[in-house]
């Protein structure tokens, strides 16, 4: 059996951040968080990285990674082209900003045949996460089934700003019903609070949010492709409109007899938003190295 693929989505462009933040080291030996996925990836038994880029981020991730990964996982580049996937479709001349998180994804179409995991570039999701990834990809996926691994909302704030999370809806039976796109997100006098439009609203703690790490069966590339030509035709117009994951994933769990399982983790998130988070990341990793859930030099 063919190991599953990790696909790493890194063609952002770091707004809020203030720099490229995929490829800064927060490790003791310059570690940027994705060091942490891929050697997480390669212990749970992924067999291959695939890294959704940029074009003119290519230089900075190949003198970044393809020495060190060289001999422990097969490596691969994508470039998450404006153009990509648009077949006749005229974007307006003023859109700048990539499509989005689908389309990127949708861009890797000819690189992955197997069943694949997607994450983002930025986040550290810990190894029980892609532990259950593996073991949900090897033995549960199918053209009707994925997966999407869960994280309690509580664990997944910033100290520096609101945050933006998919908080999924879970029937009894740990399947998704749908993701709610709640985009500004903090805590306040003790309660996590959503601003809607200038409404609070009080979100639970444990309510199970998407980090954007999804398990996917490659029969998933035909309908993103259809959805995406979709999207163009309704919203391409708009000069900010974004075909996200989880608009592939509201379809797909609205066919007949398909699902999306929510798998829990007790693995501990964190990532960098904003620049003020960075100390915390490194703070972090430190703690991880001292409890010797990973060696000080990763790729000793």
């Amino acid at each position: 059996m063919k190991k599953p693929t990790l696909l790493i989505l890194a063609a952002g462009m770091a707004s809020r951040y203030g720099s490229m933040k995929q490829t800064e080291g927060f490790g003791p030996n310059g570690e940027t968080i994705m060091d942490y996925s891929i050697y997480d990836a390669i212990r749970a038994g992924f067999g291959k990285v695939v890294f959704i880029i940029r074009k003119d981020f290519a230089a900075a991730f190949q003198s970044a990674f393809d020495q060190k990964l060289k001999n422990r996982i097969e490596v691969e580049y994508v470039y998450q082209e404006m153009d990509a996937f648009t077949d006749d479709f005229q974007r307006p001349e003023a859109r700048v900003k990539p499509w989005g998180t689908g389309h990127a994804i949708l861009c890797a179409m000819e690189q992955v045949h197997e069943p694949f995991a997607v994450i983002n570039a930025d986040d550290f999701y810990g190894a029980d996460a892609y532990i259950k990834a593996v073991g949900f990809l090897n033995s549960q996926c199918t053209p009707q089934r994925y997966a999407i691994i869960g994280y309690p909302l509580s664990k997944t704030l910033s100290d520096h700003g609101t945050v933006s999370r998919g908080v999924c809806e879970v029937d009894e039976n740990g399947l998704l019903i749908s993701i709610k796109e709640r985009t500004k997100i903090f805590r306040e006098d003790a309660q996590i609070v959503c601003d809607e439009n200038g409404i609070l609203m009080h979100l639970s703690e444990s309510a199970s949010v998407s980090m954007n790490f999804w398990c996917f069966h490659p029969d998933m590339f035909n309908i993103s492709r259809s959805l995406f030509a979709e999207f163009l035709r309704l919203q391409g117009h708009e000069l900010k409109s974004e075909f996200f994951i989880p608009i592939i994933a509201d379809d797909f769990i609205k066919r007949p007899d398909h699902a999306i399982v929510v798998v829990p983790t007790s693995s501990s998130w964190f990532g960098v938003t904003y620049k003020e988070d960075a100390p915390l990341v490194q703070a972090n990793i430190q703690a991880l190295i001292a409890q010797e859930l990973y060696p000080a030099k990763l790729w000793s």
